[in-house]
């Protein structure tokens, strides 16, 4: 078979022993990897426990930079359509503005995503971490938007091929933040690793979706819990499928 697919080799996999800790992205790739929905979320509540309250402030850094983005967008983009009207002008100041946006908010995404990983290493963070991966701003950027660009040109074949590669390039966000890799090779990392065990993955993400709704039911009270829960968990993961590294963890 043509290894026209195969994804490029990462210097990371041939990192010497003791290099990070849990798996590592050869063994990803080649499958060799236990997932157990059961046992994830096991060590991901035991794990919580002395974690909620970074994470918990860690998300509400987030939410303040992201709501102060907004309201400064917002305010910028109806003085110009002011000063400039125009239906086109509107939509194309629109795009710009949401770029604009995700530009902030994919690195502090990852920062939480990290947080996470940490975690699930045995390594504490401090919430203000969340702000350390600005310098990946551009990479995180470019894999965001070939990852929608893939699975919108997958959801219009047929749907299925679509659904495939929402769960399938879950991970490749952080495997550009937290392994350097460009986008094309972090999303194909994702890809293959995930695909040996798709399924799992699949119904994983289908409970702890259902966990995180049921929590918000009492008044959203239960997300104390579910949140740091969830973050934890897709860092198990990530630590075992692809390991952490040194740097990581410092």
């Amino acid at each position: 078979m043509s290894d026209i697919y195969q994804t490029p080799q990462s210097d990371l996999e041939r990192a010497p022993s003791g290099e990070h800790v849990g798996g590592s992205v050869e063994n990803g790739l080649a499958g060799n990897y236990q997932f157990s929905i059961g046992e994830t979320l096991s060590e991901a509540w035991e794990l919580t426990a002395g974690a909620k309250g970074t994470i918990w402030l860690a998300f509400l850094i987030f939410m303040a930079v992201y709501i102060g983005a907004s309201i400064v967008a917002g305010i910028i983009s109806a003085l110009l359509t002011t000063l400039i009207p125009g239906e086109g002008f509107a939509i194309f100041l629109e795009l710009i503005v949401n770029i604009v946006l995700m530009l902030v908010i994919l690195p502090l995404e990852i920062g939480l995503f990290i947080i996470g990983i940490r975690r699930a290493a045995g390594v504490s963070s401090e919430a203000s971490s969340i702000m350390g991966y600005f310098s990946k701003t551009i990479p995180l950027f470019l894999t965001y938007l070939l990852m929608v660009v893939m699975i919108l040109i997958g959801l219009l074949l047929l749907v299925i091929p679509g659904i495939y590669l929402m769960f399938a390039y879950y991970l490749a966000l952080p495997l550009v933040a937290e392994k350097g890799m460009s986008p094309w090779q972090a999303l194909e990392t994702s890809r293959k690793t995930i695909t040996h065990r798709w399924f799992a993955f699949f119904f994983f993400g289908i409970v702890i979706s259902i966990i995180v709704f049921v929590s918000m039911i009492p008044l959203g009270i239960g997300l104390i819990w579910t949140l740091p829960l969830s973050l934890i968990a897709y860092g198990i993961i990530y630590r075992n499928l692809f390991g952490v590294e040194k740097e990581t963890l410092a």
